[in-house]
């Protein structure tokens, strides 16, 4: 294999994202206009939270001044720790549980929320130190938070969500929505 067939076939592998994760999506959250998440499921059951491409945080040029995990006076995201096989000890959430608030350089804030039901397993700790990761590598070293379904929910904990078919439909209905004259 020469080097100019070599670079084509780097160049069509698939990433490890969709390689091992299938995409489902969260449009216009609790009723916020693209207000999108994705949701990485991988075969194992884990999901990975992060921002969809369409999210405003990743949208116009915008900077993040801060991203905290404190959810309320009682409750922060960073306090979650599991320990052993089962994952005991992660705080059990819901499908519309809020994980942490972003906040960009034009003061507009934005939740960001678990989108499924289960166990948090850890939250992205590094975008704390280094907010740049989230607009840079959103699906990647980006990413929000890890949760881990309840196994009897695992199947079931797709059927609120989108496909990315059906998200790019949304997409464009959107788009063209925008284009129609009011």
């Amino acid at each position: 294999m020469d080097c100019e067939e070599k670079n084509d076939t780097e160049a069509n592998a698939p990433s490890v994202i969709d390689r091992y994760y299938t995409r489902w999506y969260r449009a216009d959250m609790k009723g916020n206009p693209c207000e999108d998440h994705c949701i990485l499921q991988h075969s194992n059951r884990i999901c990975v939270i992060t921002l969809a491409e369409t999210h405003p945080v990743l949208q116009n040029g915008r900077t993040i001044k801060s991203i905290n995990y404190q959810i309320s006076n009682g409750c922060s995201r960073l306090n979650n720790k599991v320990s052993g096989k089962s994952k005991r000890g992660g705080q059990f959430l819901t499908d519309f549980a809020p994980l942490c608030r972003i906040t960009c350089t034009d003061e507009t804030e934005y939740t960001i929320y678990s989108c499924i039901r289960g166990r948090l397993l850890e939250v992205n700790e590094n975008i704390l130190e280094t907010p740049n990761l989230l607009l840079e590598k959103p699906s990647t070293e980006g990413y929000i938070a890890v949760i881990l379904p309840k196994f009897e929910e695992s199947k079931s904990i797709t059927k609120n969500l989108m496909s990315r078919e059906e998200f790019e439909h949304v997409i464009s209905k959107r788009g063209a929505a925008q284009l129609q004259p009011s």
